[in-house]
C-alpha cells in the first residue's frame, strides 16, 4: 500500500504531505501516526534515536501523556525528489501549568511508497505565558482560518 503523495515530490505534493504529517500529530493518535513511517524508520529526536515503528509508538505515548494541550504547526522549509525538510512550532503545557512554545526544524526521508524512513528532528522549548499562547483552536487539526507559522511572525 502507497501512502500519497510519493516521491518524486512537486513542491505541491510536499506543502500537502507536511500538512497531512500536521493534522496526523494534531490528532496526538500514536497508533495512527506511527502508520506514516516505515516499519524500520530510524528517527533522531532532539537526543533520542528511534528504530522502527514501534519504538516511535512508545515515544509519542510518552510524549503526549506529558505534553497537555499539545497544538502543532508545520511548515515547509525546502524539498526533493524524496526528501523534505520542515520547521515547527507546537504549544502545550506540563502537568503544573506551565506553558511552553517548542521551536524545531526536522529533515525526512521517505521511501518510493511515500512512507517516512527517516526523521532527524531538533528542538528547543520556550516558557511562554498562558498569555502569550497563539494556536487557539479545539484539539485536533488546525483550521484551515488559522495562520501558519509565518502568518503568526514565528
Amino acid at each position: 500500500m502507497t501512502r500519497v503523495p510519493v516521491p518524486p515530490f512537486s513542491y505541491d505534493d510536499a506543502v500537502k504531505k507536511v500538512r497531512m504529517a500536521e493534522d496526523a500529530w494534531n490528532t496526538r493518535d500514536p497508533e495512527k501516526v506511527a502508520l506514516a513511517y516505515t516499519s524500520d524508520t530510524k528517527w533522531r529526536n532532539r537526543s533520542e534515536f528511534l528504530n522502527g515503528r514501534g519504538e516511535v509508538r512508545d515515544f509519542l505515548t510518552r510524549k503526549w501523556s506529558q505534553e497537555n494541550g499539545y497544538r502543532l504547526i508545520k511548515e515547509i522549509w525546502a524539498h526533493g525528489d524524496n526528501r523534505i525538510a520542515v520547521r515547527f512550532c507546537y504549544e502545550y503545557h506540563d502537568a503544573d501549568g506551565n506553558w511552553f512554545r517548542a521551536h524545531g526544524n526536522e529533515n525526512w526521508e521517505f521511501d518510493a511508497e511515500g512512507y517516512m524512513a527517516i526523521r532527524h528532528a531538533s528542538i528547543n522549548d520556550v516558557a511562554i505565558a498562558e498569555t502569550e499562547r497563539l494556536f487557539h483552536w479545539p484539539q485536533g487539526a488546525r483550521p484551515s482560518e488559522h495562520g501558519g507559522l509565518s502568518d503568526l511572525g514565528l
